[in-house]
C-alpha cells in the first residue's frame, strides 16, 4: 500500500446543477456523499433518458443558493459512532426527510422552500414554462453517472495553464478534490481499475474517466462562458478530466485525509 495524495476539499451539491458547498467532513455511502444531489429540477420537456433542467441550458441556475435547514444533521449519520462499535459493515441510520429539508435563496434575495410553488417560475424565468418544471427529491444522489467523483487540483491547474487562465475549481463540480503526490496533470487517470482507501475507512474502486460537458466552460460567478476550456480537454484528453468511483466500504472523510493506493 502506498500513500499517493490527500484530500484537498470535500464538496456536495444539494440541488443538481446549482452551486455546491465545501464541507468540513462528510459521510460517503454506497450512494455517494450524504446530501449530494438529492434534489433536482424535473423538466417535462426534456428527453426521458435525462429529464432534468441543468445549467448547461439554463446558466442562471448557478445563481441560486441551496441550503439545508438543519446542516448539522446532514453531514454524518446521527448514530454512526454507535453503529461502528457494533462491528464493521453495520449500516448507520441516515437523516430523515425532515432533517434533509432544503431552502433555496433566489438571485432576488428571497429564500423559498423546495415546495414553494413560486420556485419553478423563478428558476425558469422568461425562457421556460414554470408548469414544465418540478422540484423533485430522491433517496439517493441524482448524479449523471456514478456516485462519487474525484479530480486532482494539478489537473485543474494544468488545464488552466493550457488555456491561459486561473480556473475556479467549482467549474468541475467534484465531490473530492485531491492533491496528488505525483504533481502531474491528469495523474488520477492512473488509478482507473484500482482501489483506493481514503481516510481511515472509505474504500473506493476507480471505475472510469469522467467525460466532460459544457459546464466546465462556465464561470460559476460571472456565468461567462469560455468554450476553449472544453475544447482543450476534448482535443488533448479525450474529453475527460477526473475519474468516477464506486464505493466499496462506506466511511467518513475530511480535508487532509490520506489517499492510499491498495492494489
Amino acid at each position: 500500500m502506498k500513500v499517493v495524495g490527500r484530500i484537498e476539499s470535500v464538496w456536495r451539491y444539494p440541488v443538481k446543477s446549482m452551486p455546491g458547498e465545501s464541507l468540513p467532513e462528510a459521510y460517503v455511502s454506497f450512494a455517494g456523499v450524504l446530501g449530494d444531489r438529492l434534489y433536482a429540477l424535473h423538466h417535462a420537456g426534456a428527453p426521458k433518458a435525462f429529464p432534468f433542467l441543468t445549467a448547461r441550458s439554463r446558466k442562471e441556475m448557478l445563481r441560486f443558493r441551496p441550503r439545508f435547514r438543519h446542516p448539522e444533521l446532514t453531514l454524518v449519520p446521527g448514530n454512526l459512532t454507535d453503529a461502528e462499535t457494533r462491528g464493521p459493515g453495520l449500516t448507520p441510520l441516515f437523516p430523515s426527510s425532515e432533517d434533509l429539508a432544503l431552502e433555496i435563496e433566489a438571485p432576488n434575495g428571497k429564500t423559498l422552500s423546495t415546495s414553494d410553488p413560486a420556485l419553478p417560475g423563478l428558476i425558469g424565468g422568461d425562457q421556460l414554462n414554470a408548469a414544465d418544471l418540478t422540484v423533485i427529491r430522491s433517496d439517493r444522489a441524482i448524479t449523471d453517472c456514478r456516485p462519487l467523483s474525484l479530480l486532482a487540483t494539478q489537473t485543474i491547474d494544468g488545464i488552466g495553464r493550457a488555456v491561459g487562465l486561473t480556473l475556479d475549481k467549482r467549474r468541475f463540480r467534484e465531490n473530492l478534490y485531491v492533491d496528488l503526490n505525483s504533481g502531474e496533470s491528469f495523474g488520477e487517470d492512473a488509478f482507473v481499475g484500482r482501489r483506493l482507501r481514503i481516510g481511515p475507512k472509505l474504500t473506493v474502486h476507480i471505475l472510469e474517466r469522467d467525460i466532460r460537458c459544457r459546464m466546465i466552460s462556465i464561470n460559476p460567478e460571472s456565468l461567462d462562458e469560455n468554450p476553449e476550456i472544453l475544447r482543450h480537454v476534448a482535443k488533448n484528453h479525450d474529453g475527460t478530466a477526473g475519474v468516477y468511483a464506486a464505493v466499496l466500504v462506506e466511511g467518513l472523510v475530511r480535508p487532509g485525509d490520506d489517499i492510499v493506493l491498495q492494489d
